[in-house]
């Protein structure tokens, strides 16, 4: 691993940990200049394509699922931990599907799913865009759901 202080070849770990990601946290220490760091490793898995609404396909990007899902919880008391660990489940999911392509569909039924038991406040503003809530009616009617389950 190179040294990002020193740019050196060489460096010995002094801790490891597993973190809550999915990955792995090392503590290292460069042996020419004894900076320390960390670096975290995370397997690579693959994930299929998305098929959009209008048919093109598209990668998978965790940091625009982060990212969205960011959006939907700001300003409310969802840590996070909490928030990373919903990616990392729709991720996974989605790994274990098998599939080369994947209706762009199921990661926001996903999200949805996993928002509704998060925080149903980022649940109903994420469902305001995926579910296409035009108007107050199918907003009420969405929040209505909520309140009788």
């Amino acid at each position: 691993m190179r040294c990002p202080y020193c740019q050196h070849d060489s460096s010995r770990v002094i801790d490891t940990s597993h973190d809550f990601r999915g990955g792995i946290r090392r503590r290292r220490e460069c042996v020419h200049c004894h900076q320390r760091f960390s670096t975290y490793e995370r397997p690579i898995l693959s994930t299929p394509l998305l098929v959009k609404r209008d048919g093109t396909r598209e990668e998978f990007d965790r940091d625009k699922l982060l990212q969205g899902i960011r959006i939907s919880c700001a300003k409310r008391p969802v840590s996070a931990a909490d928030i990373e660990r919903l990616v990392g489940e729709i991720e996974t999911s989605l790994q274990k599907m098998g599939r080369e392509e994947v209706s762009s569909r199921v990661v926001g039924d996903l999200v949805i799913n996993g928002l509704k038991n998060l925080d149903q406040i980022a649940y109903i503003r994420y469902a305001i865009v995926y579910l296409r809530l035009g108007d107050l009616q199918a907003i009420q009617k969405e929040i209505n759901k909520l309140l009788e389950n």
